[in-house]
């Protein structure tokens, strides 16, 4: 009995200095998983926010897009009398993004669009408007860079916007034929499209068919082709934010279901580790070995 009574006095007794519990690796394991639990939760709030945010402003940029299309379809009108005789030698690429992230495949699409353009007329100049795919192309083409443009559009771009980057672009000195503007087309909340839209330059305005029937001054001209550029650059300004805007929405609502599955995955883990922990705790307690303020430890987390 005395035996007896001192094994039990022996296994009750503290673990030794430097001699973890039996229980401290599955409290580390739970642990962390609470940390974890706690980090996806914040990120879940965060996309949510961000979802909503995204939403309320993909209405104003629709509304802003469906009135830039207006100025779109004015140049139509003009270019159809400005068609040259011969195809542009001399082009200058001019690529629509953002500063702003987080909003899917928005700038790389403009990015491989530019590629794939550029491909046909290499060495030719390449404007940007916006930081993203400004890091992308000097990557990839950082010999063609003539101009950046940053902070374009931050809100919704209005045509103030668009005037003064057709107004830099017209005082950069760089000589073309004709502008590629490569933007985002919207096609609907869910999708979007890159696409490619051409304004014809100065020279190519005086040497159509359309405008030699007419005698003009040169500042006319000049005015009219700038005047042009600015209308095509707020059109596809205002439908590349639209664009934007959607992606932005579409990726926060895919990140918030992910952090969702990934929340409900640890839970699960979690819920298990614990209650493996409460088990054994109780088996040691059983047969012994183990410690009730371990097992509240456990208990409380």
């Amino acid at each position: 009995m005395l035996a007896r009574r001192s094994v039990i006095r022996l296994a009750t007794q503290p673990a030794p200095l430097g001699v973890a519990p039996s229980g401290a690796r599955n409290m580390a394991t739970l642990r962390e998983l609470e940390l974890r639990l706690k980090s996806v939760r914040n990120i879940e709030k965060i996309t949510k926010s961000m979802k909503m945010i995204a939403s309320t402003k993909l209405s104003k940029a629709q509304r802003a897009m469906q009135n830039g299309k207006q100025y779109g379809i004015a140049n139509q009108e003009v270019f159809e009398n400005a068609k040259p005789e011969e195809a542009p030698k001399r082009k200058l690429f001019l690529v629509i993004s953002s500063d702003k992230g987080l909003c899917g495949g928005v700038h790389s699409s403009v990015s491989k669009a530019t590629r794939r353009a550029i491909a046909d007329s290499p060495g030719s100049p390449i404007a940007i408007v916006g930081d993203k795919s400004k890091a992308q192309l000097s990557r990839a083409l950082p010999n063609n860079l003539t101009i950046t443009f940053n902070q374009i559009g931050r809100d919704v771009p209005t045509f103030a916007d668009a005037a003064a980057v057709a107004d830099l672009i017209a005082k950069s000195g760089v000589e073309y034929d004709v502008v590629e503007i490569v933007y985002n087309k919207f096609v609907s909340a869910l999708s979007y499209e890159s696409g490619v839209m051409q304004v014809p330059g100065e020279e190519t305005f005086k040497e159509t068919a359309g405008f030699k029937a007419y005698e003009m001054e040169e500042e006319v001209t000049k005015d009219l082709a700038e005047f042009a550029l600015a209308n095509a650059i707020f059109a596809t300004l205002t439908e590349s934010h639209a664009c934007e805007q959607s992606s932005r929405r579409n990726a926060m609502d895919n990140a918030s279901k992910n952090a969702s599955d990934m929340i409900g995955s640890l839970q699960m883990q979690y819920n298990r580790g614990r209650q493996a922990a409460i088990t054994n705790e109780l088996v040691d307690i059983i047969t012994g070995h183990g410690d009730w303020k371990t097992l509240y430890a456990i208990v409380r987390t």
